[in-house]
């Protein structure tokens, strides 16, 4: 009797710990659902990427473009000041970007590409940088790892490829609450994941396209390299409408195995209209620069091969 006793005094002395007088209350951010929430099917996604990328034919942007360099590797990021510049492209394949210096507007970079390999021209510089549109040697860091298809695959989402097949999750990612600038929504999503044909049993994952259903618009694309990790990361926001072209007007691109981050913001586009000359003709490199061939495995090992290669020349 007296053990019984004595177990229901210990139990009463707990009791206070147990209904919560040594628990402590914090505050979160509190959640809420967006107002319109749409539903849809895979096969509805998927003619929407179809569309939306068979829409553009051609396109002539101005731009104001940024770049950073460097990460966890290297121990800092370094951030470059905003540039103006323009981007054109056209189907299947060409790009055209060039980067104006501030106030004088002249070229601080001028490159293009038709897909297979690219030319990039830097007047400040004298030099010309050549190759194959694959980065070939992982070593290379930064800028001189820009290359304009990177941008094209990312600024026009194509759809599923000949025998790729496709597989759809739900998530949700979390946006600021406009109305309380405190809170934040809960944003429901559907993820994409395109799959090469499978070698035996096993299917590698290509692309992802996340796709937010308070508008049904991409908002995030990952690329994959055939390793399986992220080669490229793009982001999508402020939406605007151009004829009856809905376009992000709003990219970051994240290159984060090379090290480089580029945000571009689109201030004026023209669409599917056929220039009066070929925009991808940049003429032959001046005979005074110096040219780097990145597919040389020497040249693709210098760090900053420019100006590596400005202090040897003649010129």
């Amino acid at each position: 009797m007296r053990t019984k006793q004595a177990f229901a005094t210990g139990l009463l002395a707990l009791a206070p710990a147990l209904t919560g007088c040594l628990s402590h209350t914090h505050s979160v951010l509190k959640t809420r659902p967006p107002d319109v929430v749409y539903g849809t099917t895979l096969d509805h996604l998927l003619k929407q990427i179809d569309d939306r990328y068979a829409q553009v034919q051609n396109m002539q942007a101005t731009i104001e473009i940024t770049y950073s360099t460097g990460g966890s590797t290297q121990g800092l990021v370094k951030e470059y000041t905003p540039k103006d510049g323009y981007i054109i492209l056209g189907k299947p394949e060409n790009i055209r970007v060039i980067a104006l210096f501030p106030v004088v507007k002249s070229k601080m970079l001028d490159m293009v590409s038709d897909g297979a390999s690219f030319k990039m021209l830097i007047p400040p510089e004298h030099c010309a940088i050549i190759g194959s549109d694959v980065v070939k040697n992982s070593s290379q860091k930064g800028i001189y790892t820009l290359r304009p298809t990177m941008i094209l695959d990312s600024l026009l989402i194509r759809g599923i490829g000949p025998d790729q097949d496709v597989a759809m999750t739900q998530d949700s990612r979390t946006l600021p609450d406009p109305k309380t600038r405190k809170d934040v929504i809960e944003e429901p999503d559907y993820n994409l994941e395109f799959l090469s044909p499978p070698e035996g049993k096993v299917a590698r994952t290509l692309r992802v396209i996340h796709i937010g259903r308070i508008d049904l618009l991409p908002y995030q694309q990952d690329i994959y390299n055939a390793d399986g990790k992220v080669e490229t990361q793009a982001f999508y926001d402020n939406y605007k409408t151009f004829g009856d072209i809905k376009f992000p007007t709003k990219i970051r691109i994240e290159r984060p195995l090379d090290e480089l981050s580029l945000n571009i913001t689109i201030t004026k586009s023209i669409f599917n209209q056929k220039p009066d000359t070929n925009p991808f003709d940049i003429g032959p490199i001046p005979a005074n620069y110096t040219i780097q061939n990145m597919d040389d495995p020497a040249s693709a090992t210098i760090t900053d091969p420019c100006v590596a290669r400005a202090t040897q020349s003649p010129n």
